[in-house]
């Protein structure tokens, strides 16, 4: 079976809109996949106003932006396929959102995105909610583009994704993951002011000292010791890291490099904890994708890192690196439509693996 499809992802770095459009192609069980079209749709600066905001609106406000961005979603799409003349060729849009709320102790999760308004703008099957069964069957929702890494790229065993929020996954008798800390969404914010408004190859970063208070700080919260499965919510790192890095009154150049720090220490960390978790593995190869894997100096120092034990940094090419979970969002939206399992419990924490996503179609 062959699958034309659209994948939306918006992240929690607040960077943009990823949207991709792939082949998709499944063979007795074996998937394989093309990434055709793609692009990042910066947001606009009362787009991030608003998006980083939402927590804190009325109740009708909330679902306001809700429909709102629902409907600046589907026109951006309807935009996309114009500038790509992809007119009759995409047979369905699978939507991430953007996450607002996430509690799954309390068993909800929000994005928000009004998937009806983007099937009745662009006129095309679309899915959307791509996280809440399993957070009903008890499961964190997150992460959940283990899926994609099991089903399309099987040649690797351990899997970094550094976006807003940094997550582990590893394959091996059954799929484990977990978030690890905030990322970008962190970096950025220290970088706001600068005339990128980013840490470009974390040169930064790179000039600057470790602060060894603030580092032993950041490495002590509760987070740190819980096991999997586990996931983070935006207000971890805004509500709890940010201000800690602003009590401590240090440079920006020493706040990013001891922050570089803090990501590195808990990625080495988590990964030997993953490691001994599969014993027998001999494929020590990470793959690193997400905006951070742009960032030289992290990338630098978690290789020298991570290297100590084994483990060998792969950095795939930018579309692969910039797109995987837009595409993983785009095969997740395949799979709902299948109706095929496209989050698995192991990593989660759920009952049972579930098929997640509602349709909605015109």
């Amino acid at each position: 079976m062959q699958y034309n499809v659209i994948g939306l992802m918006s992240g929690s770095s607040l960077d943009g809109l990823d949207i991709a459009f792939v082949h998709l192609e499944e063979t007795a069980g074996r998937w394989a996949f093309e990434i055709l079209e793609s692009a990042c749709i910066p947001y606009a600066a009362d787009w991030k106003q608003k998006l980083s905001g939402a927590t804190g609106l009325s109740a009708k406000d909330y679902l306001l932006l809700h429909s709102e961005y629902g409907d600046w979603l589907g026109h951006t799409v309807n935009e996309f396929m114009e500038e790509n003349k992809l007119a009759y060729q995409v047979q369905l849009i699978s939507s991430h959102g953007h996450t607002t709320f996430h509690s799954p102790d309390r068993h909800m999760t929000a994005q928000i995105g009004n998937g009806a308004a983007i099937a009745a703008i662009t006129g095309i099957r679309t899915i959307t909610d791509l996280r809440s069964v399993d957070i009903a069957l008890g499961g964190q929702g997150a992460p959940i583009v283990p899926i994609g890494e099991k089903l399309l790229l099987p040649e690797y065993e351990f899997f970094l994704n550094i976006g807003g929020i940094a997550n582990l996954s590893a394959a091996g008798d059954r799929f484990i993951g977990f978030d690890v800390c905030p990322a970008n969404r962190i970096l950025n914010l220290l970088a706001s002011e600068t005339k990128k408004g980013y840490d470009e190859n974390g040169a930064l970063a790179a000039s600057g000292s470790i602060d060894g208070v603030l580092l032993q700080k950041l490495n002590s919260l509760n987070y740190y010791k819980q096991s999997y499965p586990k996931s983070l919510s935006n207000e971890f790192g805004i509500n709890e890291i940010y201000p800690l890095i602003k009590d401590a009154n240090i440079s920006r150049h020493d706040a990013l490099a001891t922050y570089v720090e803090h990501i590195t220490m808990q990625i080495a960390r988590s990964l030997n904890s993953l490691k001994e978790t599969l014993p027998a593995t001999k494929n020590l190869r990470l793959l690193i994708t997400g905006g951070g894997a742009h960032n030289r100096f992290l990338v630098e120092r978690l290789s020298a890192e991570v290297s100590l034990t084994g483990f060998e940094c792969i950095v795939p090419s930018d579309n692969l690196v910039d797109f995987k979970e837009a595409l993983i969002i785009a095969l997740m939206g395949v799979l709902r439509w299948r109706e095929d399992i496209n989050v698995l419990h192991t990593v989660t924490g759920a009952s049972k693996d579930s098929i997640n996503g509602a349709v909605w179609s015109v």
